[in-house]
């Protein structure tokens, strides 16, 4: 994990608890996710913004599309460092770069990316990350407000309503 802007890079850590094991003793897929998701929420509170009150000012995070590469099992008990990076900026939208290591070795178990949409509480339809927001995660990722995809394919805010299709 490198350095965000000469700070040391955020990791949440975790245990493997048997519930997140499948029948072969490992930890299940989908379970990575469900820590990565963890982890992108402690980021957003250590930046000082809880889920709960972004929510009560009309904003949610969701979800647009990830991708995740698996590397090496977790197993019971293990204790896992979980990565949340932001790697690209833009009007509506944010992608982590994420990473999911064993503590005591620093194995690289799992990585993925993943875009995620800011949209209103109730429309779902998509809003304009809060300033105060696009500050802190600027000031701490330095990632850059547009990437050179975006540029190309146009910004978020052209994109029709119905982009979301869950």
């Amino acid at each position: 994990m490198r350095a965000q802007n000469g700070l040391e890079p955020f990791a949440l850590r975790c245990r493997v608890y048997y519930e997140d094991t499948d029948a072969g003793g490992i930890v299940y897929y989908v379970n990575y996710l469900k820590f990565m998701e963890r982890a992108r929420t402690e980021r957003l509170r250590e930046l000082g913004f809880a889920q709960s009150q972004l929510a009560g000012e009309d904003l949610l995070f969701v979800v647009h599309s990830s991708e995740a590469r698996y590397h090496a099992p977790a197993r019971l008990d293990d204790e896992l460092l979980v990565s949340a990076e932001v790697i690209e900026l833009n009007r509506v939208s944010l992608r982590f770069k994420q990473q999911v290591r064993r503590a005591t070795d620093n194995a690289l178990l799992c990585e993925g990316q993943f875009l995620v949409a800011c949209v209103r509480t109730n429309s779902l339809k998509p809003r304009a990350i809060p300033e105060a927001l696009r500050a802190a995660f600027a000031d701490v990722s330095g990632a850059g407000t547009h990437s050179k995809q975006e540029i190309k394919r146009g910004s978020w805010s052209a994109m029709p309503v119905s982009w979301c299709n869950w």
